[in-house]
């Protein structure tokens, strides 16, 4: 991202988990107590979400859900959807003015425990944990939340 290209405030969630209801959090490298699932921004504002979610897997995963792959049918839009105020130290990476979020739910349902491939200078750990724990480690509201809703999407 150049410096004069702004973030799109239009983002995904995926909750990484497996049909046990163990969720994977990555920890941020930017933020030492701050464990989060899969996030991340459009990269153009017509890039469909799906595409959005799968590119930013395997941008900080290394796992590969994306169209054409083994995981690709187990990626999962919820439907649902967050507003959230944008935390005031991450707020000039999107233009002035801008000061909310609009986030879009998904899930992707691996067959076991993966060990992800983390680019270090986004996050620096990773664990797999039951759901309820992963919902406490998770250092944003509405990633917990997301956490929760897990058995509701689980077939």
């Amino acid at each position: 991202m150049s410096s004069a290209r702004f973030k799109i405030p239009e983002s995904v969630l995926v909750v990484i988990h497996t049909p046990a209801l163990e969720v994977l959090l990555i920890r941020r490298a930017d933020a030492e107590d701050f464990w989060q699932s899969v996030t991340g921004s459009k990269d153009d504002v017509d890039e469909p979400l799906a595409l959005t979610a799968a590119r930013e897997v395997a941008e900080e995963t290394g796992i590969d859900c994306g169209e054409g792959s083994a995981l690709a049918s187990r990626l999962r839009d919820w439907q649902l959807q967050n507003v959230y105020e944008i935390y005031p130290r991450w707020r000039s990476r999107y233009a002035p003015g801008v000061t909310h979020n609009t986030e879009h739910l998904f899930g992707l349902c691996v067959p076991e425990r993966l060990t992800p491939r983390l680019d270090p200078r986004e996050h620096t750990d990773w664990r797999w944990l039951p759901y309820h724990e992963a919902a406490d480690a998770c250092f944003s509201p509405s990633n917990a939340e997301a956490v929760l809703l897990l058995p509701k999407f689980v077939k």
